[in-house]
């Protein structure tokens, strides 16, 4: 049985509230992203787990990430996220006075949204917008 917004097949849809959401990014080494995430997007770490790290909570406003320790981790070409802010064009500065990867340059799009696509240390893609 296929599902499409029109028609749910369970329950009344607009009653459900969805919260917030905290993507699982892999990374070969913790530490060495730590940087990337805490100083270039201006995150905070608000936990830790294991001896050494093996996870990280990041949080800032209401976005959050979790960084998860994959010594073997390939990246691929695909979004790891999607972060809606609200100055694309300062966190694309900000991000590149930091040294990091522009995958995809800064441009406003014809749906809607100023966007662009940076890379962490380990070749994770992030899709940052801001609605026009």
């Amino acid at each position: 049985m296929s599902v499409t917004p029109d028609h749910p097949n369970t329950g009344d849809a607009a009653a459900i509230r969805f919260g917030r959401t905290a993507p699982g990014i892999p990374v070969r080494d913790v530490e060495a992203a730590l940087p990337f995430y805490r100083d270039a997007l201006g995150m905070t770490v608000t936990f830790t787990n294991g001896d050494p790290v093996g996870f990280v909570v990041l949080e800032r406003d209401a976005a959050e990430v979790h960084l998860t320790l994959a010594p073997r981790h390939t990246a691929g070409t695909h979004n790891v996220a999607h972060l809606m802010v609200s100055d694309a064009t300062a966190l694309h500065d900000r991000l590149v006075t930091h040294g990091a990867r522009i995958v995809k340059g800064l441009r406003d799009h014809d749906f809607g949204l100023r966007a662009f696509v940076v890379a962490d240390p380990d070749g994770n893609r992030i899709d940052i917008g801001q609605e026009l």
